[in-house]
């Protein structure tokens, strides 16, 4: 069950993944409010890992509900819920909320792991007519120094040889093309209107947290899982070379983003 493959792939890691990756930016989140043209009731966060992209949905929407079928990133992401925050262990394709109960449906950094035929009909089916859907996805590694993103990108196109390459490894999960997300979204035809949009979000760093953010990364966490020791000098040279570059300084880092948007 493929659904069953990308959520396992996503056990272990979750308090690397916790400290590592972006929270949603607030770019998004007003680009939707205006879209949609009123405070949103129900925002639903499809995919929602830890809740990094869930909690800031808090500050302008009634209420917010995380979907999750990682049971690792669900357990930290329970950990967030509030008066308006709330977390369904779900899948993308089954979410067991209501029929057009949301004004706001959104995939942070997730959507690529979700089958988009279903996943899009279960869109359909839980957002209000005049809702939105979004894909929100950042390209790795963030900007920074740029001897540490060539640190970065050795390692991770290693990375990447070794997950193709081994059977027990690119055989776990199915990943889809960020690139078709737009055209997914205009050919299921559930929207009025789609559109790309590009933005950037800054964020502090240390080298730790740069380090952490491959670390978080689901292909190198199967390599770990099968065969840490294929990996091992190759993660300890990378951590070693960030290290070096950024010492105990603290700096900035620019996320790159590609949102999709519809329109129902």
């Amino acid at each position: 069950m493929e659904e069953r493959k990308n959520a396992d792939r996503f056990t272990g890691f979750a308090d690397v993944y916790e400290g590592a990756r972006p929270k949603m930016p607030e770019y998004p989140i007003k680009v939707i409010c205006e879209y949609l043209e009123k405070k949103p009731g129900l925002v639903v966060d499809l995919g929602c890992g830890t809740g990094l992209s869930t909690v800031p949905w808090g500050a302008v929407a009634e209420r917010v509900i995380g979907i999750e079928p990682s049971k690792d990133m669900f357990r930290v992401a329970m950990q967030k819920a509030g008066k308006s925050i709330s977390f369904i262990k779900a899948y993308s394709t089954g979410t067991t909320l209501p029929d057009a109960c949301a004004d706001v449906v959104i995939c942070s950094q997730s959507f690529h792991w979700m089958e988009p035929v279903s996943t899009l009909k279960e869109v359909d089916r839980i957002l209000k007519p005049g809702g939105i859907f979004a894909t929100v996805d950042c390209d790795w590694p963030p900007k920074t120094k740029w001897q540490a993103e060539k640190a970065y990108m050795d390692l991770y196109n290693e990375v990447k040889q070794i997950e193709a390459s081994d059977p027990a490894i690119k055989d776990s999960f199915v990943r889809y093309d960020k690139a078709k997300h737009l055209s997914n979204m205009e050919k299921s035809g559930y929207f009025r209107y789609c559109r790309e949009v590009l933005f950037v979000n800054t964020e502090p760093c240390t080298a730790q947290r740069f380090i952490n953010i491959l670390l978080s990364q689901g292909s190198l966490q199967a390599i770990l899982k099968v065969d840490p020791q294929r990996i091992a000098e190759d993660i300890k040279r990378h951590e070693d070379t960030v290290r070096d570059i950024f010492g105990d300084e603290e700096f900035h880092i620019d996320f790159f983003y590609r949102m999709r948007v519809g329109i129902k």
